[in-house]
């Protein structure tokens, strides 16, 4: 691993940044306060005049006081700024409202997260998803996954459909450029990448391997676009290594699905997924790789995406570093061909071979 980070700081800025961090979780909740009661849409609306306490306390039907103390810690959240008493809507302000990527964060942060995070110590300690038994009693996030409550269900579902679906389009011609026939899908979740690549190909067919629960969704997805002839989804307990996956197959796709392993269960899943491949098959990764981010904002994203795995998902896998994964294929005797970066918001393809 190269060097991150640095330590730079005066000590009364990292004193200030200290006390942001201990008071992330309060002022976290009063952000999603003003979105979703209103004000800084009210703000938005009202951007040209601005407006005072008692007017964004009317306009949007809310207590005075309890305005007053979230319009307060939106100054010190620098998402909203005072001038002549009226408050006006920042840029930041402007992107807790109206920026898909950061309301979709938010709402997997609170919904998913949040209650369970009490646990994040005790998860550290346990390798278990502790803070999971906040919704019930299951050993990971995925085998939950139909039976969370609906509002978890949905911030889950388009958290983890939002940075795909972005980057499917940018992937199929790569896939498509050698022209598979058939094509498995390990992990295919609800179906959302089968269903691209039939629209995408009229030939193609794909088999979707994942838990029962998920494989109905993908089914009711499947249906729904008329691809049934097309598309066969097997139920199949990924971590079981004992069972093979189905063989002779001219590509084996993986996104967003090795980061929800540890590196032991990566090495099986890399492995069967080799031996799934035909003679000239390949095998796609498709992964968001925490250094190979442009931005320190998606750094941050990912680091604290980690948490959620190791708090929430199964206490034992992360987003990683591209290092790891480089040296977990070649433990599979596979070889990382060719690296595409710089996909949808923040992914990388890998497109592996396997050793001859």
């Amino acid at each position: 691993m190269n060097d991150y980070g640095s330590d730079n700081k005066s000590a009364q800025q990292a004193r200030s940044d200290a006390q942001k961090i201990a008071f992330a979780p309060i002022m976290f909740q009063a952000a999603r306060a003003m979105r979703n009661l209103g004000i800084l849409n009210a703000l938005e609306i009202n951007r040209e005049k601005g407006m005072t306490i008692e007017e964004t306390a009317k306009y949007c039907s809310l207590p005075v006081h309890g305005t007053k103390v979230l319009l307060e810690a939106g100054i010190s959240l620098e998402i909203v700024y005072v001038k002549n008493d009226r408050f006006y809507l920042t840029k930041t302000g402007w992107f807790l409202l109206k920026d898909e990527l950061t309301r979709v964060n938010m709402d997997f942060t609170h919904d998913v997260n949040y209650l369970g995070f009490f646990e994040l110590e005790k998860s550290i300690i346990n390798e278990k998803p502790e803070g999971l038994k906040i919704f019930g009693q299951w050993k990971t996030i995925y085998e939950a996954l139909s039976e969370l409550p609906e509002n978890v269900q949905q911030s889950w579902f388009k958290f983890d459909h939002y940075y795909s679906d972005i980057a499917f389009p940018e992937v199929l011609p790569v896939v498509f450029g050698q022209n598979p026939a058939n094509i498995l899908d390990v992990g295919g979740n609800t179906g959302k990448f089968a269903v691209n690549c039939c629209n995408y190909d009229i030939n193609v067919r794909v088999t979707i391997l994942d838990l029962p629960g998920q494989l109905k969704k993908a089914e009711e997805n499947i249906r729904q676009h008329g691809y049934e002839s097309r598309i066969e989804s097997r139920p199949a307990n990924l971590l079981d290594s004992s069972k093979p996956f189905p063989y002779g197959y001219d590509a084996v796709w993986m996104s967003q699905f090795l980061d929800c392993f540890s590196p032991k269960d990566i090495l099986h899943l890399l492995t069967r997924g080799r031996k799934a491949l035909n003679d000239n098959g390949l095998l796609y990764i498709l992964e968001t790789y925490w250094d190979k981010q442009e931005h320190t904002a998606a750094i941050y994203s990912l680091h604290a995406t980690s948490l959620y795995f190791v708090c929430m998902a199964n206490g034992c896998s992360q987003m990683y570093h591209s290092e790891n994964m480089i040296k977990l294929v070649d433990k599979a005797e596979m070889y990382v061909d060719k690296i595409i970066d710089n996909i949808g918001i923040s992914h990388t393809l890998f497109v592996c071979k396997p050793k001859k």
